[in-house]
């Protein structure tokens, strides 16, 4: 098994990354939030979860080992696949999908594209006590975003809704919070509808 990878960006979308390592380059397949990251970035450190099948070996590169400690437990959910697992971690930071699930929230879940209600339920099932063991308050998000709020959740949850992209509701929506962390949800939701 392959811990991570360090080694020189020579290729970044927002789906994957190709890491070049020893005049090799490797073809991860990544996260919005790890692109968020790695953007701007020419050099790069992944953990790395290898996902072998008959068909196929792919690579997921995750920034830090708690992330993809939390994208292990996603696949082990029945009917969550790598890249199901993948889309709930571009939807919402990990330290957010931790407390959604600690909390039971399903709309929440339910909000991620592909996310039915079931599976949103089965997640929760499956997931709220191995989370709950780790702590709802372990800080799993690596730095990548500041600590979450109510008006922040609430905020990028109702922008997603409305079909705009997770990562560039979350920018906007912690820089407006940054300026003036005394608005309510409503007014940081209209300043957010003008700036995306």
């Amino acid at each position: 098994m392959i811990d991570y990878i360090k080694g020189e960006i020579t290729e970044l979308t927002p789906a994957n990354v190709v890491l070049e390592t020893g005049g090799v380059g490797y073809f991860i397949n990544i996260s919005l939030t790890t692109y968020t990251a790695l953007n701007g970035k020419t050099e790069a450190q992944l953990f790395v979860y290898e996902a072998i099948r008959e068909d196929a070996h792919s690579l997921f590169g995750f920034m830090s080992r708690d992330e993809r400690q939390l994208f292990l437990l996603l696949i082990s959910v029945s009917g969550i696949g790598a890249n199901t697992a993948r889309v709930i971690m571009s939807s919402y930071t990990a330290s957010e999908i931790q407390q959604m699930i600690a909390g039971g929230d399903v709309v929440s879940l339910n909000a991620i594209k592909g996310i039915g209600t079931k599976t949103a339920q089965r997640i929760i099932v499956d997931l709220k006590d191995k989370i709950l063991k780790v702590g709802a308050g372990t800080d799993l998000k690596g730095g990548l975003f500041p600590t979450s709020s109510p008006v922040r959740d609430e905020t990028v949850a109702a922008l997603v809704m409305l079909g705009f992209a997770a990562s560039a509701s979350q920018k906007v929506v912690d820089k407006i919070i940054k300026d003036d962390p005394s608005l309510p949800v409503e007014k940081v939701l209209k300043l957010a509808l003008k700036l995306l």
